[in-house]
């Protein structure tokens, strides 16, 4: 009788379901797509060790392990590279049906995009892209020279590197399927908007003490929190990444930013994610193309803010004096639709499940979680 691991026994279970959802969908799984699901269970293994989980544990949402398994096949992204290309950690999320009070918790895995998985994704599928080169990081004694245009003629960038001081940018040149070769460039400075966006989002559940919670705060509550948040947001905003070393957004500031023996690394993360996620890509495919979405930090974060904003502006009627008194009739315009809270897109169903979620790990930018334990490097 052949002797197998529980790895190989999971994988068994799962990979079979994977290929049919990809070959359902117009995918061939290949060798390297199989690979990159094996390195995804033995990771996802590993998170649910640390938690003292098992597979069979009934809070363990299967479903969306499976989900998960099949956005790495799709997008082949290799949780064994080095540096990692995908992460993995463990959400509770509270489901609770309309009309219950009651909220059921399961145990949810949640994947997010680190090191040179971006760099993989652009590779694979950048649009006229026929190769990503090595890309560079100037620094601050380095001697750099921009890209100039004369119409369609291009002089190249010139760099000598220095081997001193902080990287101030990136420039990632990038070989189209013409053999042409463009420049994108990133700026140190810009890297503010990113830090900005990330204490917003830590911000989101903050009440400053004011009500018990953001779902229970009252009209005036959650103006006066509105304000209070917005005036940290300004002042982050002045700041740039100097932001970084205030003692009042420190609570709003993961680790991974601030520590010194990461800080650096995120922002050079950053910068590199600034020009890889705008260069246009082409997925050929609506699963692979889901998939990258729901994996997107940037993309989550937007869907997060209309599902948090939409619907919430004034609307002013005017009713005609004119004709039968329907005025009293008409329902108050006036009202603030209430907003859905829940981390996913608006749902086309009204009555669709409310679901919150409580996050044990800090899932917020796509390298902190990895970046604050000492994770890869590039």
């Amino acid at each position: 009788m052949a002797f197998s691991t529980a790895l190989t026994k999971i994988n068994d279970t799962f990979a079979p379901m994977i290929e049919n959802q990809l070959t359902g969908s117009g995918i061939k799984m290949d060798t390297y797509s199989k690979q990159c699901v094996l390195s995804a269970i033995a990771a996802i293994n590993n998170v649910l060790d640390s938690k003292l989980i098992s597979w069979n544990d009934e809070q363990l949402d299967k479903s969306n392990v499976t989900d998960t398994l099949l956005q790495v096949a799709a997008l082949k992204l290799n949780a064994a590279a080095s540096p990692r290309e995908v992460y993995f950690q463990l959400r509770n999320v509270g489901f609770q049906a309309q009309g219950s009070k009651d909220k059921v918790w399961k145990k949810q895995i949640e994947m997010g995009i680190e090191g040179d998985g971006n760099d993989s994704i652009l590779a694979r599928f950048g649009r006229d892209v026929k190769s990503v080169k090595q890309f560079w990081m100037i620094r601050e004694n380095d001697k750099f020279e921009y890209p100039s245009y004369n119409g369609l003629e291009m002089t190249s960038p010139k760099w000598t590197p220095s081997g001193t001081g902080k990287v101030i940018r990136v420039v990632y040149p990038i070989i189209k399927t013409d053999d042409t070769v463009e420049y994108y460039i990133a700026e140190r400075a810009d890297v503010a908007r990113n830090l900005i966006a990330h204490i917003s989002n830590n911000l989101m559940n903050e009440t400053f003490g004011i009500a018990e919670s953001r779902y229970k705060a009252t009209a005036e509550q959650k103006k006066e929190i509105s304000k209070k948040k917005k005036e940290l947001l300004k002042k982050a905003s002045d700041l740039g990444l100097d932001a970084l070393d205030d003692p009042s957004l420190s609570d709003y500031i993961s680790p991974a930013w601030k520590d010194p023996q990461s800080r650096e690394t995120m922002i050079i993360r950053k910068m590199r994610n600034n020009i890889v996620k705008k260069i246009p890509k082409d997925f050929g495919n609506a699963l692979i193309q889901m998939s990258y979405e729901e994996t997107d930090g940037e993309t989550s974060r937007v869907r997060k803010e209309i599902a948090t904003n939409a619907n919430r502006e004034t609307i002013d009627v005017e009713v005609s004096e004119t004709g039968s008194n329907q005025e009293e009739e008409q329902p108050n315009h006036r009202e603030k639709a209430e907003p859905i809270h829940k981390n996913e897109p608006i749902q086309d169903n009204p009555k669709a499940e409310e679901q919150e979620t409580r996050v044990e790990d800090d899932p917020a930018g796509d390298f902190e979680k990895s970046a604050a334990a000492g994770g890869p490097g590039f």
